[in-house]
């Protein structure tokens, strides 16, 4: 019987995280695009550091809120939308190219990651927008979603998200950042919930229900308190229980 493979990945390039330490522990890098967070400077940095560590790069999508950090949900027409997904993500794999890496995937954040979980429309936008660049990057998203469908519908490569540092609503969506408990904090308990996701394909939400996922990668935020300490643990607990932690997206090495 072969041993489960999940990804680790983080969230990056926003100048607000150790990225070198948390680049030594994780196989995926979400790299901010410069539209909620992170300077062009600080951002070609941590793709020189990924590059050099041979940690697979994806593009951090955003809405234009570096105010908000991103977080704020923002109604925008199907064309504008796509046209900032373009140009995020082109920006990102020019500045990439020039630090010796490429970008793989796309993964969304804050508001619009958690928007296109329900919102078809907008979900429909950020995968035009990926077909229009490079019909062969893959799309980080959480599954069971608008974003992974219209993914599947559209041809393109979904990867399967699960996060080790927020909790679950019973219906499969993460807990809003507004609700008390929606961050854990309590490394012990990440690695423990994580390794439950990896090998038995299951997590606890809020009230208690079971949910069953099928991840392939496990997000850890960068800009959470003690980030880099928990990536470790769920890195350790998880080569304990003899899970391989690998990158799931192309240019994986």
């Amino acid at each position: 019987m072969s041993r489960p493979v999940l990804d680790l990945n983080a969230d990056l390039g926003e100048d607000c995280g150790d990225d070198e330490a948390m680049l030594e522990v994780v196989t995926s890098a979400n790299v901010s695009t410069g539209a909620h967070a992170g300077t062009p400077d600080g951002i070609a940095r941590t793709l020189a550091a990924a590059a050099a560590r041979s940690v697979v790069v994806g593009a951090h999508v955003a809405y234009p809120d570096r105010e908000n950090f991103g977080r704020t949900d923002v109604d925008l027409p199907h064309a504008h939308l796509v046209d900032l997904v373009v140009e995020q993500v082109g920006w990102l794999r020019d500045v990439a190219a020039s630090e010796g890496t490429t970008v793989q995937y796309v993964k969304p954040h804050g508001a619009l990651y958690n928007r296109i979980v329900r919102d078809r429309a907008q979900a429909d936008a950020v995968v035009e927008a990926i077909l229009a660049l490079d019909a062969t990057l893959g799309l980080l998203c959480l599954p069971d979603s608008q974003a992974h469908a219209a993914a599947r519908d559209a041809g393109l490569a979904t990867f399967d998200e699960v996060f080790a540092d927020r909790s679950y609503q019973p219906t499969g969506e993460l807990t809003p950042r507004t609700v008390a408990g929606a961050v854990l904090h309590d490394g012990d308990l990440i690695a423990a919930r994580v390794l439950r996701m990896a090998t038995h394909g299951e997590v606890e939400a809020v009230d208690g229900t079971v949910l069953r996922v099928a991840p392939h990668s496990v997000c850890v935020h960068g800009d959470t308190p003690g980030a880099v300490g928990m990536a470790r643990a769920v890195a350790a607990r998880l080569r304990a229980a003899g899970v391989r932690i690998v990158s799931p997206f192309p240019g994986a090495r």
